[in-house]
């Protein structure tokens, strides 16, 4: 296996991998259409890749794309958990089924630790589908307890209004 950290030209592959990575995780059907989805993340990572933002690592078996993964870069205000405010978002990870419990997984999300690592970044995060659950937690990544997020369909209490 060849692992090696994405570049700008590899935005084609990037995108077709972060569509099937949605799909999997969503449940959606082939005819979804995911134009906007794409046009958006082709945007994202040709930004995020130039400006060092996010760092994403291609698995080939010879020709065949084996796997992918990334991991996004921002910055909050300091903690005291987390001084430098600075976090890591691990996504987008995906192995084609006929390389899965290959240790591909392991080892793509072993170097995008490693590079958040070496950015000065500790607090590393992710969002983990019942498949690879196992994988992070394998890992060492534990489940968040103190979380909590606002719904899409969100709408102001009447004493707001």
């Amino acid at each position: 296996m060849q692992y090696r950290k994405a570049s700008i030209e590899d935005l084609e592959i990037l995108i077709r991998v972060r569509i099937k990575v949605l799909r999997a995780a969503n449940k959606l059907a082939e005819d979804v259409d995911m134009s906007e989805i794409e046009r958006q993340s082709c945007e994202y990572c040709r930004q995020a890749l130039q400006d060092g933002t996010h760092t994403a690592y291609l698995v080939f078996d010879g020709e065949n794309l084996a796997g992918a993964g990334g991991v996004s870069y921002y910055r909050v205000m300091p903690t005291c958990h987390n001084p430098s405010g600075k976090k890591a978002y691990i996504m987008n990870m995906y192995t084609e089924p006929d390389y899965r419990r290959k240790g591909v997984a392991f080892r793509t999300l072993e170097l995008l630790v490693a590079d958040a690592k070496e950015k000065g970044v500790s607090a590393i995060s992710l969002e983990a589908t019942e498949m690879g659950r196992p994988l992070y937690e394998k890992f060492g990544f534990i489940k968040m307890n103190s979380e909590m997020e606002l719904p899409e369909d969100w709408t102001a209490p009447e004493r707001w209004i």
